[in-house]
């Protein structure tokens, strides 16, 4: 008996050594744990994040090149892949052809005008003849009507002059038709030019809508940024919109996170984050709230526990500046998760876990005027 009792009393000795031990730990842990900046501040879960753009064809056709690999980083403007042009070739040259033909039609139908303006100013001199020779048979039968009643013309004289009036009146009148009829094609004349005039502008409307489709064959970065997936390989075959690059646009990098209601209200944009990252805990980087949801939700499950994900809460996006981006662009990753700590009342200080170096911390200063 005295053995068991000796044995049992070593037993809770123990039991209540491991007690003592847990105890002091939670203690320990409860006054050196890191609980981050305290009042003033919210802080949510979330992952970087930034701008993903897909190049991709306008037009349906073969890859024929692609010019830069995963990872590289590249420029706005600069070729990432070309499209086999061969058939585009053709229907510019063939536009090409129509364009030279429509403006050879356009100097034939100027010819015509030419022409038939001629010949109106042709008609419109022989007009005035008419009414000369008009003028002259009236002034003529005049004197003949005198002279006969005076008895010094013949009757013969005078109906010969009455006949030369009739004919230089219906000549004049032939004339001052085919001076209408000359002025009728000139109008035809003009319009066709006017035909063949639109008619250029419509051909050189296709060699420009085929040069279009030349140029967009090679497809160019529409931003700064690195390459992140090759989605395509050359000699693939890919309709309209067929993806083929993937970039990340490294300076509009962000982080959304979620904060909760009772916090939103006096969040504005513009408003100072410290991001720390878990792959670099030692280094925090300065942000700014560019995005605040204007309605709430609840939190979707992968960002807190059970008991959180019941409240309601405003999803907020935390951006970089794109010249602390600019600075640091091979540094810069996407998926990394993190913790972005929000500054919700004005007076708080940040504290030493959250100081900026003095570089950065310049660059802060700087953009916060």
């Amino acid at each position: 008996m005295a053995a068991f009792s000796l044995q049992n009393s070593k037993k809770l000795l123990l039991i209540s050594a491991a007690a003592i031990a847990a105890l002091l730990a939670w203690w320990a842990w409860n006054q050196f744990s890191d609980t981050g900046p305290g009042e003033g501040f919210v802080s949510g879960n979330g992952r970087i994040e930034a701008t993903e753009v897909d190049v991709a064809t306008k037009l349906p056709g073969r890859i024929e090149e692609i010019l830069v690999r995963e990872g590289d980083f590249v420029q706005a403007g600069q070729p990432l892949a070309r499209m086999q042009i061969d058939s585009l070739q053709a229907q510019y040259d063939e536009a090409a052809a129509g364009l030279q033909q429509a403006q050879h039609s356009v100097a034939v139908a100027e010819a015509q005008v030419a022409l038939r303006q001629s010949d109106l100013a042709a008609a419109q001199a022989l007009i005035t003849q008419r009414e000369a020779e008009l003028d002259a048979a009236k002034r003529r039968l005049s004197r003949s009507q005198t002279l006969s009643r005076e008895g010094a013309a013949s009757v013969q004289e005078l109906d010969d002059d009455r006949a030369r009036t009739r004919g230089a009146e219906a000549a004049l009148a032939a004339t001052r038709a085919q001076a209408a009829a000359a002025q009728a094609a000139v109008k035809a004349a003009e319009a066709q030019l006017i035909g063949a005039r639109s008619a250029v502008k419509a051909a050189e409307a296709t060699v420009a809508r085929v040069q279009a489709d030349l140029t967009d064959s090679e497809l160019k970065s529409p931003r700064d940024g690195r390459v992140q997936v090759r989605v395509a390989q050359p000699g693939e075959v890919l309709g309209a919109g067929g993806r083929v690059l993937n970039l990340l646009d490294l300076s509009d990098v962000y982080m959304t996170f979620f904060i909760p209601e009772t916090v939103a209200g006096r969040v504005a944009l513009g408003s100072e984050v410290r991001i720390v990252l878990d792959a670099a805990p030692d280094i925090v980087i300065p942000a700014r709230i560019s995005f605040v949801a204007s309605q709430a939700q609840f939190t979707p499950k992968m960002v807190e526990t059970a008991n959180e994900r019941q409240k309601l809460m405003f999803r907020v996006r935390a951006q970089i500046p794109p010249e602390l981006l600019r600075r640091h662009l091979e540094q810069v990753k996407t998926g990394v998760p993190g913790v972005a700590w929000l500054k919700v009342a004005p007076q708080a200080e940040w504290p030493a876990s959250l100081a900026l170096t003095e570089s950065l911390r310049q660059y802060a200063a700087d953009q916060g005027r």
